[in-house]
């Protein structure tokens, strides 16, 4: 029911003006700046169960602002505002697919504060996560696209003017919780860095650098690491990863670097198998927890390491040379607990496999509850503790979730990002630490979109490959670095036909011995020769999330526990994961703009009387 007297008695109130100074919502924990120029800086933080946002933008005219499945206008959640005249407006609009701009009939976006002077305007508005508006985009822990825009002029009768090339796009994580640990000013610190790479013009390179880990005569902990990124590369810097490597050598591993998992690789490099950190395009510096800490100069902890930096270098551009790496901050005021990371997902591999064609495929790779029983019952019986995680894909990646099962019951999803972005990759601080006990199995899930492409995707390291991975920083360290699986190839295979391969396996790729059509092909041109179909796909997908998988589980020392070889899954793992609904009320009264009239004031509260008392 839309009628009500007291409806039209509230309109015809004057609409409140925003404040002075005194009416702003004051500082807000989070902070970007959207536009490379530093002309539109957003700011926000949340305000008891909504949302508060702050726009400054170098302009006198309207600011733009909103969210946007591609980043695009298409389809978009939008909100325009600024002071005319002397008054503040703040309007909520949407857009069709087609980028056409309309006026929402439901307003969400409530108005808290704006100013204007000689070269800025500020707005300050609130909104709620999910404000049950089919024209509004929800706000959840997802990477959240952003679009703003300006304009020198006001909007006007007829709607906001053009902006022209005034506009722009950034990922956000906007409810990332923030790490309130404050560190020291003045901490010491040390850079891995490499030097003066060249950076050969193919689209992918891995390049890998040994560094030796200052002597310490104390235990130290490393509290936040950030990434050094040489000037004007943020964009060819795609992640980097520091492994620990055996101890057992001299320095004279360190004179080169060589590019990562080639034939001529050094062999000191293969010893180093752990990681102990990772960073990813996108993301910021990272600080621990206040309670945790990455442990350096005791006999366990890392002597030497490898620092692995993914270039990627889609137009193949010449000359370029790099010097980029990690900087680390460390304190001899030592936290409680030793940080530790377990690499969790699809072990890379050309096993993993996905058709072209597909708008929706989904992988997953298993930490199973055997690897984890034999490896935290030796060492921490009453489990870890996860406070930050990484999820890693590459192009195709449409969405990564971390699932948790506790004796075949699934528990709260560790981490998950369903609007991936591969280029904004960063941790994801844990609202609240989860336990992973013995026995307890983990799902790296991974949803994939290949519509544009004509061939295979398989898992490899070119970001036109795949990976499917999350990276947890839990406390206290075990010796457990990396728990990941692999469905079954022969299975795959026979599913486009393979009856047999060449046995003994002597080349790699494995070359097919029958049937004729495939007769002398390497697997990778059987399953591209094979007629792919949306129907195909999606049986190819069920099948491939019902194979048994090849599980590791590695310690440090790149030893395995003894769980190994092909593991069938549990049969009562449901597939998708159904995230709890948002419940959406048919009606329900805005908080009350700040500086309202006592009369707007009793007016919205007798409305909200009013309403509470209907059922629907």
């Amino acid at each position: 029911m839309r009628g009500c007297p007291l409806l039209v008695l509230c309109a015809l109130l004057p609409a409140a003006a925003a404040g002075d100074s005194g009416g702003s919502l004051g500082s807000l924990p989070r902070r970007a700046m959207l536009d490379g120029e530093g002309r539109y800086w957003l700011g926000w933080g949340p305000r008891g169960g909504r949302l508060a946002f702050r726009l400054e933008v170098r302009t006198a005219g309207y600011v733009g602002f909103g969210f946007s499945p591609a980043g695009t206008m298409a389809a978009a959640d939008i909100v325009v505002g600024g002071v005319a005249h002397g008054r503040p407006y703040l309007q909520d609009y949407f857009t069709n697919a087609n980028k056409e701009l309309k006026k929402d009939t439901q307003q969400d976006y409530h108005l808290e504060y704006a100013m204007e002077n000689d070269t800025h305007t500020i707005i300050e508005f609130t909104r709620e996560l999910h404000t049950c508006d089919i024209n509004d985009k929800s706000i959840t822990d997802s990477t959240v696209r952003v679009i703003w825009a300006y304009h020198q002029e006001d909007v006007g009768d007829t709607g906001p003017q053009y902006h022209e090339s005034n506009r722009g796009t950034k990922s956000l994580r906007l409810l990332n919780p923030e790490n309130t640990n404050v560190l020291p000013t003045a901490l010491p610190y040390f850079d891995l860095v490499n030097q003066d790479v060249p950076i050969p013009n193919k689209g992918t390179t891995y390049w890998c650098q040994m560094f030796k880990i200052p002597v310490f005569e104390e235990k130290h902990h490393v509290i936040k690491v950030e990434p050094v990124i040489h000037r004007g590369h943020e964009s060819l810097v795609h992640h980097i990863l520091l492994y620990q490597c055996s101890s057992g050598f001299n320095d004279s591993v360190l004179d080169y670097g060589h590019e990562c998992y080639h034939p001529n690789m050094p062999d000191a490099f293969l010893t180093c198998e752990t990681v102990i950190f990772a960073w990813a395009i996108g993301g910021e510096g990272f600080s621990y927890p206040p309670h945790v800490g990455l442990s350096l100069g005791t006999p366990l902890d890392p002597h030497y390491v490898l620092l692995e930096v993914h270039y990627d270098n889609p137009t193949h551009k010449k000359g370029l040379i790099d010097s980029s790496g990690l900087r680390l901050y460390h304190t001899t005021d030592l936290r409680k607990y030793d940080a530790g990371v377990i690499e969790a997902g699809l072990w890379v591999s050309l096993f993993h496999t996905i058709p072209p064609g597909m708008p929706e495929f989904r992988s997953e790779g298993h930490c199973t509850l055997e690897c984890l029983q034999e490896a935290l019952e030796a060492e921490k019986p009453n489990g870890i503790h996860v406070f930050a995680v990484l999820l890693h894909a590459h192009l195709a990646g449409r969405g990564v979730r971390l699932r948790h099962f506790r004796k075949g019951k699934e528990m709260k999803l560790l981490a998950y990002d369903d609007d991936f972005d591969f280029n904004f990759q960063e941790f994801q601080y844990l609202k609240e630490e989860q336990t992973i006990l013995p026995g307890d199995n983990l799902i790296t899930e991974c949803r994939y979109n290949t519509k544009d492409r004509v061939g295979m995707t398989w898992g490899g390291l070119s970001t036109r490959n795949e990976m499917c991975l999350s990276y947890l920083l839990y406390y206290p360290r075990v010796n457990l670095t990396r728990c990941a699986s692999i469905p079954d190839i022969m299975e795959q295979l026979q599913f486009i036909g393979v009856k047999e391969i060449y046995r003994p396996v002597t080349t790699w790729p494995f070359i097919i011995k029958s049937p004729k059509q495939y007769k002398n092909l390497s697997f990778m041109d059987a399953m591209n020769k094979f007629k792919w179909t949306k129907k195909e796909g999606l049986s190819f997908n069920k099948l491939v999330l019902s194979l048994p998988v090849n599980v590791r589980c590695s310690k440090t020392d790149n030893a395995e526990w003894s769980i190994q070889g092909m593991t069938a899954l549990p049969p009562n793992i449901e597939r998708p994961y159904r995230a709890d609904p948002v419940v959406c009320r048919t009606s329900s009264p805005a908080p009350p703009p700040r500086g309202l009239s006592l009369q707007l004031l009793l007016c919205m509260l007798l409305l909200s009387g009013v309403l509470s008392t209907w059922r629907w």
